[in-house]
């Protein structure tokens, strides 16, 4: 079973992703600030990490790059409001697998998600 963590602040979307992901089988783990989301990632081994770009206690940026910096190569997809092409870049930049804008497509969703394992 893959273990994913969700790291984002927004509840509808927390519950939105974990349907489909336990519809494909995850084990899902979450965290609604991004102090808790780094911890999680460093201490729960994820198989996908999942993670906005605007979070309260610490951006989805720099928790990208505190757990690039720890050598971890968890897959990072972010899946954020930011959309700008400069916001992407650095997104990428900063060790992100992936990006998504939202709104998203749940099925785009699913198929990155896929893509992922």
């Amino acid at each position: 079973m893959k273990k994913v963590l969700i790291v984002e602040d927004d509840i509808e979307i927390i519950r939105l992703l974990e349907i489909h992901l336990k519809d494909l089988g995850c084990q899902v783990l979450t965290a609604i600030r991004g102090d808790i989301g780094l911890q999680k990632a460093i201490n729960e081994n994820p198989d996908l990490i999942i993670l906005d770009v605007m979070l309260p206690e610490m951006d989805g940026i720099e928790i990208c790059q505190k757990i690039r910096a720890r050598e971890i190569k968890t897959p990072i997809m972010m899946l954020t409001a930011r959309s700008e092409e400069i916001d992407k870049v650095l997104g990428l930049e900063v060790g992100a697998d992936d990006y998504l804008t939202k709104p998203f497509s749940v099925r785009e969703f699913i198929a990155r998600v896929k893509g992922h394992f």
